[in-house]
């Protein structure tokens, strides 16, 4: 006669074998995943030249710009130093003020790169999450996010962030008064997520219907559970090809509104407010022009560049790698 207990016993200690072996099998499917990923990637030659030489303008920028022997507020008051054409001493030249053009730019690149991380985190943090709850829940939660998602797109994003920071920046931006490149960043950031909201939405409404999802649900898991833990890292190679081409759009909003005289003001300065300040001057200095503008397009192409290789790496239909 079979032990009822001994029964109960094996078919638990199968069961736990069983979903032990699920997991390990899930586990070992992602690391697969993650090295095909990693591999096609690395293959991806521009990606991989752009990622190095995005790499080495954030290297140049910060340790550069702490190391490099002249401040970039030094300003040269014999005025025996103005307007000197790039040498040793002076890679970049000198301006107007007799002041180092290369500590000027690379400043502004710093300036320029934390606006473009401060945009591209909050654009996409904002995106992602508006975008997973308008799919997730649907109905008049998704038609409430879906309008105001229209309602942003049809204002001009450059026109809003333009007229709000000047606004915001009171009487410092006529008195030249700084500190101002976090506004220009937070103003950036909250009309940038409309792109990625969409599409998350999109793809949230296709797998809240999978097994998957149903099975979470079935077994009580929350919406917090749901959306973050099974629907959300379904969705982590759009996320991270938004999160780089928005660093990119970053970087030339910001130069844009700089231009124009409505983004970073003196004594802060960033690569927009270079050109901007030099524009006069590209047919008689044109190094106080040129050198900030390419590495606007520098930073810009790059990180473009790395989002195409991540795009190719993540996709599972792509079966060779373009260069």
């Amino acid at each position: 006669m079979t032990n009822p207990t001994v029964e109960v016993a094996a078919e638990a200690s199968a069961s736990s074998i069983h979903e032990l072996s699920a997991s390990t099998f899930d586990a070992t499917k992602a690391r697969r995943q993650s090295t095909v990923i990693i591999r096609r990637f690395l293959r991806h030659r521009l990606a991989m030249i752009s990622l190095f030489v995005l790499v080495a303008l954030f290297l140049f920028a910060f340790i550069g710009g702490a190391l490099w022997k002249y401040s970039y507020t030094f300003e040269d008051t014999t005025g025996g130093g103005r307007y000197l054409a790039p040498t040793g001493d002076h890679p970049f030249g000198t301006d107007s003020l007799a002041a180092d053009s290369m500590a000027q730019v690379l400043r502004g690149m710093q300036f320029s790169l934390l606006i473009a991380l401060v945009v591209a985190f909050l654009s996409t943090s904002i995106g992602v999450v508006l975008g997973a709850l308008a799919g997730y829940f649907r109905g008049w939660i998704d038609s409430m996010i879906s309008r105001f998602i229209d309602l942003v797109l049809v204002i001009p994003a450059i026109v809003l962030v333009g007229v709000l920071s000047r606004n915001s920046f009171g009487s410092s931006a006529t008195t030249g008064g700084g500190g101002n490149w976090y506004i220009i960043a937070l103003f950036l950031g909250l009309t940038g997520w409309t792109g990625v909201a969409r599409v998350i939405r999109g793809m949230t409404l296709s797998l809240r219907e999978k097994e998957f999802v149903e099975a979470a649900r079935a077994l009580g898991g929350g919406v917090g559970r749901l959306v973050f833990r099974h629907i959300l890292p379904n969705t982590l190679d759009v996320i991270i090809v938004n999160a780089t081409i928005a660093v990119s759009q970053a970087v030339l909003a910001e130069a844009a509104l700089s231009f124009i005289g409505l983004g970073v003001k003196p004594p802060n300065t960033s690569l927009g407010l270079l050109i901007n300040q030099n524009q006069l001057e590209i047919t008689l200095h044109p190094w106080l022009f040129w050198f900030p503008f390419v590495f606007i397009i520098l930073i810009s192409l790059t990180a473009n560049f790395i989002g195409d290789g991540l795009r190719d790496a993540f996709d599972p239909r792509q079966k060779r790698v373009r260069a």
